[in-house]
């Protein structure tokens, strides 16, 4: 049986994802912070859930992320940016997730194939970056793929079964998402879950260190 670990498991997406593993027959552990006080912008309290975890998991999908914080808008221009707004970005969709991965290596199994996935944005790509703007939230994801990209060579020194990539999960359909869409498709989360683990469950190590669409598709740097 997989035992599936899901960090924002009480998120839109990270909840789809949870229940989507279980209908898989996955053995489904989930830390949020709603529920289990998770704020990943304090590397306190990922340690505190991380040691709270007894077993290692062969799949651990950190789900968390935001476009808007604190009422901050994408920018349209670079003469929108903040330092705030910069920051926060930063904590949450870069340093957040970055820090989970470093706690999660002691769950990840030695002996046998096992699977860290972090939830990016395609917009995150600076290759496919053609129309400007959304700079705070752009320039996080770019962070967070290059985290993740490092993060996964030194890891797969010490753990040569594990993948360690990062996910564009495609336009979720939700509310809030709604403003943002514009002409992209979107999909309820229950088809973005689905998808999701399509993907991971067809990955090997050497596709460590990438960057896939929910397509399997690889996202340009």
């Amino acid at each position: 049986m997989t035992r599936t670990l899901i960090i924002g498991a009480s998120g839109g997406i990270g909840s789809a994802l949870a229940t989507g593993a279980t209908n898989r027959g996955h053995d489904v552990t989930g830390l949020s912070r709603s529920t289990h006080g998770l704020d990943i912008t304090d590397e306190a309290a990922i340690e505190r859930a991380f040691k709270s975890l007894s077993d290692t998991y062969d799949l651990i999908i950190c789900a968390t992320g935001a476009l808007v914080i604190d009422s901050a808008e994408p920018e349209k221009s670079i003469s929108a940016l903040s330092p705030q707004a910069l920051t926060q970005q930063f904590q949450t969709n870069a340093m957040g997730p970055a820090l989970v991965l470093k706690h999660a290596v002691r769950v990840l199994p030695k002996d046998r194939p096992s699977c860290f996935a972090a939830l990016s944005a395609r917009v995150g790509s600076i290759g496919d970056n053609h129309i400007g703007g959304w700079h705070s939230y752009r320039a996080a994801k770019a962070a967070l793929n290059q985290l993740i990209h490092g993060a996964a060579i030194e890891i797969a020194r010490t753990h040569k079964q594990a993948t360690c990539v990062c996910v564009h999960p495609g336009t979720v359909e939700t509310p809030f998402t709604a403003k943002y869409a514009g002409r992209h498709e979107t999909v309820p989360a229950s088809v973005a879950a689905e998808n999701i683990l399509d993907l991971l469950a067809g990955l090997n190590p050497p596709d460590t260190g990438r960057f896939f669409d929910y397509a399997g598709k690889s996202v340009p740097w």
